[in-house]
């Protein structure tokens, strides 16, 4: 299975109003998926983030020229390889040759990763809470209003953006509806430190239906970790942005987290991505994916779920959810699978089991123009 040639599709939607997290209001959604193709016509997709420019200098120059000639069924080398050059760009490499080769032996994704043991998974509706209106809270519950009337019942809600004042009677306000009728998280996008994030325990003993608190702390405070572990009743997750299971391992044996959050863009390659997911099987607590920058890192996300064994022997029958992005954006609606009552079929189809919307490829393609 000789690699033939590989297409790119630099994809830039323009956001109508920014919005944001803790970090920062984005004013533009971006995506990058490229379809590679062997000799044979088998073909696999794959994705990545990072602003455009630096991602089409990176393949035409470098990761094309690699990528050309060699077989497509040399994958983990290949990745390798390609991680020394660009980490998010080998993640995409990693989706499009797991395609390729479940294409090659006619199986779907999960199949090749041996099997589904839940033909449905439940999805949480991700929301980036923050505009510059003066009526940003109003505007949130707008958008909660919505997703809850398209059937979620799991939502993640942004915090440690605004003063812990402002950002406590924002989500008040939220439970004063939907306490009774939804699950709920809150991500932190590690902006406070152990005392902050304390100041919110009087509201969490309030709340039985509180899901997780993500990243209060920066990732590499763990004994801070440890310590709001201990003290706070709800359970701490995170670790999008670490890269494979070695750098999940200090925080699993610290006893850090509750649930770890390892993302398909941001981990070495699908396979590094998935061992992240059994060592937190290994050591018993939960794991829910980050997929918030892409939908076909969310499609596989949503295949390594499939294929997880439960977390407990407590919840036989239950997975936990994969991130699903509600905001304005395009690129959520690529491929063909969508949320019903908060939750989605496992495609069965050979390889991904889902089309690409091809239109959406003509109609968002990036003209080559800078923008900011």
């Amino acid at each position: 299975m000789e690699i033939e040639r590989i297409e790119l599709y630099p994809l830039l939607h323009v956001l109508a109003r920014p919005y944001g997290d803790a970090n920062g209001y984005k004013k533009y959604r971006t995506c990058f998926l490229f379809r590679i193709i062997t000799r044979s016509g088998l073909d696999g997709w794959g994705e990545c983030i990072d602003w455009l420019p630096t991602l089409m200098l990176g393949f035409e120059q470098r990761i094309i020229p690699f990528l050309i000639g060699k077989q497509a069924t040399n994958r983990l080398q290949l990745v390798k390889i390609i991680n020394k050059w660009h980490q998010r760009a080998a993640a995409g490499v990693s989706m499009a040759l797991t395609e390729i080769l479940a294409k090659k032996a006619a199986v779907s994704i999960s199949e090749l990763w041996g099997g589904r043991q839940h033909q449905t998974i439940p999805v949480y509706a991700s929301f980036q809470s923050y505009t510059d209106a003066a009526d940003w809270k109003n505007i949130s519950l707008q958008r909660i209003e919505q997703a809850v009337s398209d059937g979620f019942r799991h939502l993640k809600v942004k915090i440690g953006g605004r003063t812990i004042r402002e950002d406590q009677d924002h989500i008040i306000e939220l439970q004063k509806f939907y306490q009774d009728t939804v699950q709920l998280a809150l991500d932190a996008n590690q902006s406070y430190d152990a005392a902050a994030a304390f100041q919110w325990e009087r509201l969490f003993r309030e709340w039985p239906n509180l899901m997780w608190l993500e990243e209060p702390l920066p990732m590499d405070r763990w004994a801070d970790y440890k310590l709001l572990r201990t003290t706070l009743s709800v359970p701490l997750a995170g670790g999008e942005n670490l890269k494979n299971a070695r750098q999940f391992l200090p925080l699993l044996m610290e006893g850090a987290l509750d649930m770890i959050q390892p993302d398909t863009m941001h981990h070495d390659g699908l396979d590094s991505y998935r061992d992240s997911l059994q060592l937190a099987r290994q050591f018993g607590v939960r794991a829910s994916s980050h997929a918030f920058d892409g939908a076909l890192s969310r499609l596989y996300a949503i295949f390594a779920q499939a294929c997880l064994p439960p977390w407990s022997k407590m919840e036989e029958s239950g997975i936990e959810p994969v991130e699903w992005d509600v905001m304005e954006n395009p690129f959520t609606r690529l491929f063909s699978l969508r949320p019903v009552k908060g939750a989605v079929q496992v495609p069965d189809g050979i390889g991904l089991g889902v089309e690409v919307d091809q239109e959406m490829l003509k109609a968002f393609r990036w003209d080559g123009r800078i923008y900011k």
